[in-house]
C-alpha cells in the first residue's frame, strides 16, 4: 500500500485467519431451538403457551395411559385394583377390556376355535392381509418391487374372497375365467371389429359367462373335484377386519370407476356425458347412510324372489359407488388443470383417444389429483364405521355390544382410544405414502 492512502485505512489484513467452529448458539439443537422457537418475542410467547398446553394435556393423558390396569375381568374389578394401587384418585385406564376383547374388536365373530367343535380360522384374514401387502407392493413401490409381483396383484381379487368366505375354489376360478374371456375378445377383436364393438362384445360375453354358465361349471367341477375351505358366513364378519375389507374394496374399485366417470363427464357423446353427470350428481346429493339403508333394507325389494344377495356385498357396492362419484370429481379437477397443449400434443403424435388418455393425459391428471384422491380414500375408509347403523358389527358396533355387557358397562374411553389408534395407523400411513408419492413424481419436473 502506498504511503498516500496509509493514513486513511485503519487496518488491512494480509493473512487469512484459521477456520473456527460456529458459535454454539447458532448450530445444533440450541441453534434450532433459538431460530425456530424463540426467534422473536411473539414466537417465544407462542412457544411458551404451546408448551403449557402440551404439558396440561400430557399430564392428564400419560398417567391415564400408563397408570392403568391390564389384568381384570370386569370394570368393577378394575376399579378395585385402582383403589388398592392409587387410592381414591381418578384418571386411570382399564385396559383389561382390550386385553379380554381384542379378538372381537379385530376379527368380530370370525371363527376363533373358542367354541367346542370349531376350528381357529383367523389365519385366513391374516393371510389375506399379508397377501394384500404383497399385491399392493408392485403398484405402490414400482421402482423397488419386481413387476412379476403383478401376477399376485391380478390374482388377489379372487384369492381374497376365497380366503375370507371359504367354500369351493371353483367359484373364484370361474369368475376369473370370465375376465379372461372378456380380455381376449377385446384384445383380439379390436383390429377386426374396432375398439368400441369389441369392448361391447367382450363385456356381454363375460356377463353371459358369469350369470348363465359359470354357476353350472363351478357346481360340476365341485362335484368332480371338491377343493375348498370351510365356509364362513357374512354375519360372522366384524370388527376392524370388516372395516379393512370394506375400505380396501371401496378404494380399489372406486378409482377405476372414478376415472371412467370423469372421462365420461367430459365426453362429446351426449348420452354418455349426461349419464355420468346424472350418476355423479345423484350420488353426491345423497348421504352415504341413506345408500347404506337402501342396501340393507330396500335393495332386496327390487330383486327377484328368493334372491340371496349378501349384505356385505351390497354394502361394498354402495360404498364403492359413493366413493367413485367423489373420485370422479377429484380426477375431473386434475383433467381440467392440464393445459390445452397436452391434448394437442397427443393429437400431433397421431395417438387415438385411449392411447392419449393412457400415455399422456391421465398420468398427469392423476399426479395432480394425488392429494384429493388420498383424501377421498381416507374419508371412505373412516366412513366404513357407518355400517354399524345398519346392524353390521364393525369395530364401533362391537364396542357398543361390549359396553352392553354387565361386566364392562361403563367403559368408554379405553374402547374408543383403541379404535382411534387403529384408524390413525391406517389413515396416517396413507397420508405419508401420499406425500412420498408427491415427492417422487415431482422430481421429473424440476
Amino acid at each position: 500500500m502506498s504511503g498516500t492512502h496509509a493514513h486513511t485505512v485503519a487496518f488491512v489484513r494480509d493473512t487469512m485467519l484459521p477456520e473456527q467452529a460456529p458459535p454454539a448458539s447458532e448450530v445444533g439443537p440450541v441453534g434450532w431451538v433459538r431460530h425456530n422457537l424463540f426467534s422473536g418475542w411473539l414466537n417465544s410467547a407462542l412457544t411458551l403457551v404451546s408448551l403449557g398446553v402440551i404439558y396440561y394435556v400430557l399430564s392428564g393423558v400419560l398417567p391415564w395411559v400408563f397408570q392403568s390396569v391390564w389384568n381384570a375381568d370386569s370394570l368393577s374389578e378394575c376399579r378395585e385394583i385402582m383403589r388398592e394401587s392409587w387410592g381414591d384418585t381418578h384418571g386411570h385406564a382399564c385396559w383389561g377390556v382390550i386385553k379380554e376383547r381384542w379378538n372381537q374388536l379385530l376379527f368380530g365373530f370370525y371363527p376363533s376355535g373358542a367354541i367346542e367343535g370349531t376350528s381357529d380360522l383367523r389365519w385366513r384374514p391374516i393371510l389375506a392381509l399379508v397377501l394384500l401387502m404383497g399385491a399392493l407392493s408392485p403398484i405402490l413401490f414400482s421402482d423397488r418391487v419386481s413387476s412379476k409381483m403383478l401376477i399376485l396383484t391380478a390374482a388377489y381379487p379372487f384369492i381374497m374372497p376365497f380366503l375370507m368366505w371359504g367354500g369351493t375354489i371353483w367359484g373364484p376360478l370361474t369368475a376369473a375365467i370370465g375376465f379372461v374371456i372378456g380380455f381376449f375378445i377385446i384384445k383380439k377383436g379390436a383390429l377386426a371389429l374396432g375398439e368400441l364393438v369389441s369392448m361391447i362384445i367382450g363385456v356381454v360375453a363375460a356377463v353371459v359367462w358369469w350369470f348363465l354358465l359359470a354357476p353350472y361349471v363351478a357346481d360340476g367341477l365341485s362335484a368332480i373335484l371338491p377343493i375348498g375351505l370351510e365356509p364362513v358366513q357374512s354375519r360372522q364378519f366384524g370388527g376392524f377386519m370388516l372395516a379393512i375389507l370394506l375400505g380396501v374394496v371401496a378404494i380399489g374399485v372406486s378409482l377405476p370407476i372414478g376415472v371412467v366417470l370423469a372421462l365420461g363427464r367430459q365426453s362429446d357423446l351426449i348420452v354418455v356425458k349426461y349419464l355420468c353427470v346424472g350418476f355423479i350428481e345423484f350420488i353426491r346429493g345423497v348421504p352415504l347412510i341413506t345408500l347404506l339403508f337402501v342396501a340393507s333394507l330396500l335393495l332386496n325389494v327390487f330383486l327377484p324372489p328368493n334372491t340371496n344377495f349378501d349384505i356385505i356385498l351390497r354394502v361394498m357396492i354402495m360404498m364403492t359407488l359413493f366413493s367413485a362419484a367423489y373420485m370422479a370429481e377429484v380426477i375431473r379437477g386434475g383433467l381440467a388443470a392440464l393445459p390445452r397443449g397436452q391434448y394437442e400434443g397427443a393429437d400431433s403424435l397421431g395417438l387415438n383417444y385411449w392411447q392419449a388418455q393412457r400415455l399422456i393425459i391421465m398420468p398427469q391428471a392423476l399426479k395432480i389429483s394425488i392429494p384429493g384422491i388420498v383424501s377421498t380414500f381416507i374419508g371412505i375408509f373412516k366412513d366404513t364405521t357407518l355400517v354399524s347403523i345398519i346392524g353390521l358389527f364393525d369395530v364401533i358396533g362391537l364396542a357398543s355390544a361390549i359396553r352392553a355387557d354387565t361386566a364392562w358397562n361403563g367403559v368408554y374411553w379405553e374402547l374408543f382410544a383403541f379404535i382411534a389408534a387403529l384408524f390413525f395407523v391406517v389413515c396416517f400411513s396413507m397420508s405419508r405414502y401420499s406425500m412420498y408419492l408427491e415427492r417422487k413424481l415431482q422430481t421429473g419436473h424440476r
